[in-house]
């Protein structure tokens, strides 16, 4: 959630700070602000709205070669121009951005508030800039160090101080924080998508971590507390920047309406990338050493939990289907979101599997530390290299996606079945999964690039069907078994960026209530693949229909829907997809339901990379 932009070095700020921000803006969007520090001391500017409000509501002398920039994304308070950040002190010494949340903030609030402070915003950042203001530190890396050690919870924070004009200070614990080394000039920013355009040479925070920046170069340290005085010391660490390889283009919409759009037509490589010299054809298997497990490891695991948040939830509960049905091995998925308040029993023999897009998912990374803790073994399929959960897990599938932009995810949870689907035949293979299956199915993924380019060359086709259902206030999806994990991944897709109320349920379980509310205004998305369950699945439209339930068939070629297709038969719209082998037809499954969504969004006039109240990394609980 959020963004953090942050400058120090030759060049005037505000212009770097600005664009930043609008790199970071899928990071949240209700509000933006900067501050600057020049030889006229710190001017702040915040607005509600987006970055080009703010923008356009710059003062013409905003002058200053430091500076701070912050896109919200609400937490406590409205979106409106008090509760933007940067949040200053009374005397505007200070300046704080700050991505995370305060847990003890109201208590630190009244406090400052009985001692006559004047809160200006609803916030939790501002008690920050308050503690920081009121710390009588030499140095403003010890403030900030005293002012930290009074606060419980979450942060990201970088920290312009009017008395300290030759450097900015960050630290993390929780929220996300890079350091960008440029030409006698330094950046910071919460995403690199703020900081490819000016260097590719970074170094990540680990939480629990302080840096010193100047125009130089950079000093980090960690945050320890004395236990004898309860003070909070800093302890030199060696943090150095490394090169990372990203193309700046990556993070560039181009030609495309949106970078949703963009990142649908991108699948077919991002998934060549991800498959590249991990199938092994002579014997059948996957080849993951990012596991760190070798095939003693392998079969002594007896158990698989996958835990993620929304789509890397949903995506969870395909690839434990594929963990069952090749490797025999009982398999499920769970919110990371809840795991851990329920005091789970770790084994183990249980492999835990974290699923991250950004790898940043607070929910999800505190549960990979809860696993940790209690002695688990955990990897990681996440797409961001040195992401929080990256550095966190014991091992783990890279997804290859590329930077993923849009708020709805659509490359890399397609790379995410992937990387199961490996796992998968891999596990199975060091057991009772046969050479012959093995092969069988390492010939299904590596037709998966061209098939899913295949379902996108329908875009025309399937944005006839989005408009029919774009004019519905609500919707079902439906599927069974393998099909079901896909319905919940669809209904997620129109809520989040059409905003059309959708649900998600297993076939056979319309009967047993949701078929109440089936009508003529609400239509259903079926998902019924060429499998044991085809018969079934039809009869289960067949109750839809009868009660004037409007159909789209998400299907293969060759499934005969009967009466279903005549004219007033209940089907609306049939969509077929190329057949793979069954355990892998779920993903091709799931594409037209991402460009349904997308063209349904597109109809409705919405901004599909921003959706209302939603941002691309969660990283507050």
């Amino acid at each position: 959630m959020c963004g953090i932009v942050g400058y120090i070095g030759t060049q005037q700020a505000a212009p770097l700070l600005l664009e930043g921000l609008a790199r970071l803006e899928h990071r949240g969007y209700d509000s933006a602000g900067v501050a600057v520090l020049g030889s006229g001391g710190l001017k702040v500017a915040k607005r509600a709205g987006r970055v080009r409000d703010l923008a356009d509501g710059l003062p013409k002398r905003f002058g200053g070669k430091i500076g701070i920039g912050h896109t919200r994304w609400a937490t406590h308070g409205p979106a409106n121009d008090a509760n933007a950040h940067p949040h200053t002190d009374e005397a505007a010494r200070v300046a704080v951005v700050h991505n995370g949340i305060i847990d003890n903030a109201a208590a630190l609030r009244a406090e400052l508030a009985d001692d006559g402070i004047v809160l200006a915003s609803d916030t939790d950042t501002e008690v920050l800039a308050h503690l920081i203001a009121r710390s009588g530190a030499a140095t403003l890396e010890q403030r900030i160090a005293e002012a930290l050690g009074r606060v419980e919870g979450t942060y990201g924070i970088a920290v312009a101080h009017a008395d300290f004009p030759d450097r900015l200070v960050v630290a993390r614990n929780g929220s996300p924080l890079i350091i960008g080394v440029g030409d006698r000039e330094m950046h910071v920013a919460s995403d690199l998508a703020a900081l490819v355009r000016y260097t590719t040479t970074v170094a990540h925070l680990d939480d629990g971590e302080m840096a010193t920046i100047t125009a130089g170069g950079f000093t980090t340290y960690s945050l320890g507390r004395l236990e004898a005085t309860g003070r909070t010391e800093l302890m030199a660490t060696d943090r150095r920047a490394k090169e990372v390889d990203i193309d700046p283009a990556a993070y560039d919409a181009g030609d495309h309406d949106s970078f949703m759009h963009k990142e649908l037509l991108e699948q077919p490589a991002r998934a060549e990338a991800v498959l590249r010299g991990r199938l092994d054809d002579r014997f059948g298997t996957g080849h993951l050493g990012g596991l760190n497990l070798d095939a003693r490891e392998l079969r002594g695991i007896r158990r698989v939990k996958i835990l993620g948040c929304g789509s890397a939830y949903y995506v969870g509960q395909m690839g434990a289907s594929l963990l069952e049905e090749l490797a025999r091995i009982p398999a499920d998925a769970e919110p990371a979101s809840e795991f851990r308040y329920r005091n789970p029993i770790v084994e183990h023999d249980t492999l835990y599997v974290a699923v991250s897009q950004s790898g940043e998912t607070i929910d999800t990374l505190l549960a990979v530390q809860e696993v940790q803790r209690k002695g688990g073994r955990v990897i990681g399929l996440v797409n961001v290299v040195g992401s929080a959960i990256a550095r966190q897990v014991d091992g783990g599938i890279y997804l290859h996606a590329g930077p993923e932009v849009a708020v709805a995810s659509t490359k890399a949870l397609t790379n995410m079945f992937l990387a199961f689907a490996m796992l998968a035949v891999q596990l199975g293979r060091v057991r009772d999964l046969s050479i012959a299956d093995g092969r069988r199915l390492i010939a299904g993924l590596t037709r998966i690039p061209e098939q899913v380019d295949q379902v996108l060359a329908t875009e025309a086709e399937l944005a006839v069907v989005a408009k029919r259902l774009a004019e519905a206030e609500n919707l079902f999806f439906v599927g069974r078994v393998r099909g079901f994990p896909v319905a919940r991944e669809g209904a997620q897709k129109f809520k989040e960026i059409s905003y059309r109320h959708a649900e998600a349920y297993q076939t056979s379980e319309l009967k047993h209530g949701p078929l109440a509310l089936i009508s003529p205004e609400v239509p259903t998305v079926a998902i019924v693949p060429d499998d044991e369950l085809v018969e079934r699945n039809v009869a289960a439209l067949h109750e839809i229909a009868a009660r004037g339930g409007p159909l789209v068939v998400v299907t293969h070629a060759g499934v005969d829907l009967g009466d279903l297709e005549r004219p007033g038969g209940g089907v609306v719209g049939r969509i077929d997809v190329p057949r793979n082998e069954r355990e892998l037809d779920p993903i091709l499954l799931t594409i037209p339901l991402q460009v349904l969504a997308y063209h349904a969004a597109l109809e409705l006039g919405h901004d599909i990379d921003k959706p209302r109240n939603l941002a691309k990394s969660v990283t507050v609980e």
